[in-house]
């Protein structure tokens, strides 16, 4: 499994994605066991990044198992296209605004778990669908192995990868980009499209490199053009925003 190309490559979209999606994971970690006692703090921050971890591990097992009914990844690329968009046009808001901090070690834990599981759709979906690309035999082990090395990243390397973020806009880029080939490539392997054998009423798409690897690409230009074309908008509209404010 580990000498397999399509496995590194799945592990590096798996980790990129955590990286670019997984980023408010430690503000939220950081703003629930704030009120912690300075020698729990360590303890919350790891029980509460490994519940959530676990809770996500399982919801990408069902995604999965999903992925398999037919048009499901049709619904899952056209979410795909809008999360690359939003990556490139994020809307100026308080996400964080309703987190609140607990003193007790368990109520931490339980906050972040919490916050985890209603920030953790985009992941989800995201992970899923680089997932269908390394194999029915790799999918749940490259999950667990992408998401493992990604929490030391998201955890404790965070402030990093937001200045590098911030330093260099093209990893961003990238980023939406990547999910816009994931979503080309996942809706190109629906069961609708791809069984010749069942559901004759849809047209069939040659399942070939050619069409897989054009599909991929479109995905990610429309991504950034939906992208910029949504950066332009905001654009637009904030000083109109800002004057309503005032």
């Amino acid at each position: 499994m580990f000498m397999a190309p399509e496995f590194w490559v799945a592990v590096g979209q798996i980790i990129m994605i955590d990286i670019l999606l997984g980023g408010d994971n430690a503000v939220v970690i950081a703003l629930a066991c704030r009120k912690l006692p300075a020698h729990q703090r360590t303890k919350g921050i790891l029980w509460g990044t490994a519940g959530a971890i676990i809770l996500r591990v399982i919801l990408i097992f069902f995604a999965l198992t999903l992925l398999a009914i037919p048009f499901l990844k049709l619904v899952g690329a056209i979410l795909l296209v809008w999360i690359g968009m939003k990556l490139l046009a994020p809307e100026h808001d308080d996400a964080h605004g309703n987190i609140s901090g607990s003193d007790k070690l368990w109520g931490a834990v339980k906050t972040v778990i919490i916050a985890d599981l209603v920030m953790s759709v985009d992941n989800v979906i995201a992970i899923a669908g680089a997932a269908q690309g390394a194999g029915e035999g790799h999918q749940m082990p490259l999950v667990i192995f992408g998401l493992l090395v990604s929490i030391p990243i998201i955890v404790w390397g965070s402030q990093l990868v937001i200045k590098l973020m911030d330093k260099f806009p093209m990893i961003i880029t990238l980023g939406g980009m990547l999910l816009g080939w994931i979503a080309g490539t996942m809706a190109m392997s629906d069961p609708a499209l791809a069984n010749t054998a069942a559901w004759t009423w849809v047209p069939k798409v040659p399942q070939t490199d050619v069409v897989k690897y054009g599909a991929g690409i479109a995905g990610a230009l429309l991504v950034l053009a939906l992208g910029k074309w949504a950066a332009a908008r905001n654009a637009r509209n904030k000083p109109a925003t800002a004057v309503a404010a005032d």
